[in-house]
């Protein structure tokens, strides 16, 4: 994957990020052209990670727009996520986009509760307690596919009932 120099101000390049934050870790991939360019992994907390990576790459790259993972997964990390995408977003005045979390982990299921699973089958996505599955992990495009995304960017949260 190439890295691009670090850019005087008159040369920042022009680039778009996608945000998965659903569980940990934390990926967060730079993308020019539409291709990967930098690829950010953490394994702390999302409140913790993500500031420190938007901070970095709002200061090496023209940010153009922002996409993230909306969920299902972690109820806080998608909530803190979407808020931090949301505030960049209002900000730098660039469009925020949205897709499921089974676009980046081959359709598998999505670890929930306990022995529970978020599942997604007919696009419907659901809680299985039966799931015989393996969660899958989940991994950063090389390329950035933009059919996958839609502006309907609030969270998705799937909550077991108590």
């Amino acid at each position: 994957m190439p890295n691009l120099p670090e850019a005087s101000p008159d040369t920042i390049p022009d680039a778009e990020l996608l945000i998965i934050g659903v569980t940990s870790p934390l990926l967060v991939g730079l993308y020019v052209d539409g291709h990967l360019v930098q690829r950010y992994e953490r394994r702390e907390k999302t409140s913790s990670a993500l500031p420190a990576i938007l901070h970095d790459v709002r200061y090496r790259y023209n940010l153009k727009a922002l996409y993230y993972a909306r969920g299902p997964g972690s109820f806080m990390a998608i909530k803190v996520t979407y808020v931090m995408a949301k505030t960049f977003s209002i900000a730098l005045d660039i469009p925020l986009y949205a897709s499921d979390a089974f676009a980046f982990n081959e359709n598998r299921p999505i670890k929930a509760i306990g022995r529970s699973y978020f599942v997604k089958s007919d696009g419907e996505i659901v809680i299985d307690r039966r799931c015989d599955g393996v969660s899958g992990s989940f991994s950063l495009p090389l390329r950035l596919d933009r059919t996958l995304f839609s502006q309907e960017n609030e969270p998705l949260y799937i909550l077991p009932a108590v």
